[in-house]
């Protein structure tokens, strides 16, 4: 039998271990999967306040340590054992995290009644869990971008059918991400047309973006925003859509790249890269500039200007994850089948949708 003292020490030295490891799980997962300077802060802070807490019983907790002799050391179970994608590490790492300030905090009461630790224990776990819903609800449309392999670009001035038809077309022919791009609609409108078409992505599954608008994209529940060099800064664009809106920025070259890539976005588009219709001022860098940008990050790289189903390959086999098409889809006579064929592009023939043939026109 333990004695009275030395098993509550023991146990909240263990689980103030448990806890730090735990949060430094989180904020690895926040610096390297998620790449979120925020969240890492918030997980170090947690980290150093839960330890802060038992500073002036240091000594007394390190004399209690019997790692030795633990009894539940070598305990483990199955789901232990394997973690099914980076969600999982941090759902676990969050669910030792609660726990662990779980039990130190009941078991600090047994310690000279020390409201003041137990206070601050449970303040801290309900920290953790603000923290978990914050990252997992970020961690959900990034895991779906990074499983996106075709993004459109609409703009109702360059369909040639009914913008929302198009949508409904792209989408049907393989488009995982749909772009709203309006540059001189009124502020109405515009709230009008991302409201229709966040219901159109819904219902379908595809990522909703508005361009250079994280205030038009909160109130219509997008997922996120795509900003150039002269819109809003990333961090300004976070604060108006929150933790679980995706933000990409535009690059043409790595000079443009090494000054984004601190501001942390969660995709980078990369173009031109072939000759555009769409923007024909600008000149095209080729395939070689994904794979420079390649060479520098692991976010998602998505290749933009001028791509067909013949120079698509040449994107892709640079490094680009997603492609990005404006004019060369929604200007196309059938908008579905002009998605499928640079979907197919991207992907096997049959990863492609169902019924969808060949063919499409230039960007």
């Amino acid at each position: 039998m333990i004695p009275d003292r030395t098993g509550p020490l023991r146990i909240i030295d263990a689980n103030l271990n448990r806890a730090g490891e735990a949060l430094r799980v989180i904020e690895d997962q926040a610096r390297f999967i998620l790449q979120d300077a925020d969240f890492a802060a918030a997980a170090k802070a947690l980290r150093h306040a839960v330890r802060s807490v038992f500073v002036p019983l240091s000594d007394a907790l390190l004399a209690s340590r019997d790692a030795e002799s633990d009894p539940g050391r070598e305990l483990r179970t199955a789901a232990e054992r394997t973690r099914d994608g980076s969600d999982a590490v941090l759902d676990a790492a969050f669910g030792r995290l609660t726990e662990a300030l779980r039990s130190i905090a009941e078991h600090a009461k047994q310690l000279d009644g020390d409201r003041a630790a137990v206070e601050a224990i449970e303040a801290a776990r309900f920290r953790g869990y603000a923290l978990h819903q914050a990252m997992r609800l970020r961690a959900q449309p990034r895991s779906r971008l990074r499983a996106a392999r075709l993004y459109v670009i609409l703009t109702a001035a360059l369909c040639r059918n009914d913008w929302q038809r198009t949508a409904v077309l792209a989408m049907d022919g393989g488009a995982d991400v749909i772009q709203l791009r309006e540059k001189s609609l009124g502020d109405a409108e515009l709230l009008r047309r991302a409201k229709a078409l966040r219901e159109l992505t819904t219902a379908r599954g595809a990522l909703l973006i508005i361009n250079d608008r994280p205030d038009i994209a909160a109130l219509c529940g997008a997922d996120g925003v795509h900003v150039g060099r002269a819109d809003l800064p990333v961090s300004d664009v976070r604060r108006i859509l929150g933790p679980r809106g995706l933000v990409g920025v535009s690059v043409h070259n790595t000079a443009e790249l090494a000054d984004a890539l601190p501001s942390a976005p969660d995709y980078i588009a990369v173009g031109a890269i072939f000759s555009s219709g769409t923007k024909p001022q600008v000149s095209p860098a080729g395939p070689a500039l994904i794979s420079e940008c390649r060479e520098r990050t692991e976010l998602p790289l998505v290749a933009i200007g001028g791509l067909t189903p013949e120079n698509a390959p040449l994107a892709v086999r640079a490094g680009a994850d997603i492609l990005c098409a404006c004019s060369a889809v929604i200007s196309a006579a059938s908008p579905r089948d002009a998605a499928a064929a640079l979907r197919c592009a991207i992907e096997p023939p049959a990863a492609a949708p169902q019924g969808a043939t060949t063919g499409g026109s230039h960007l």
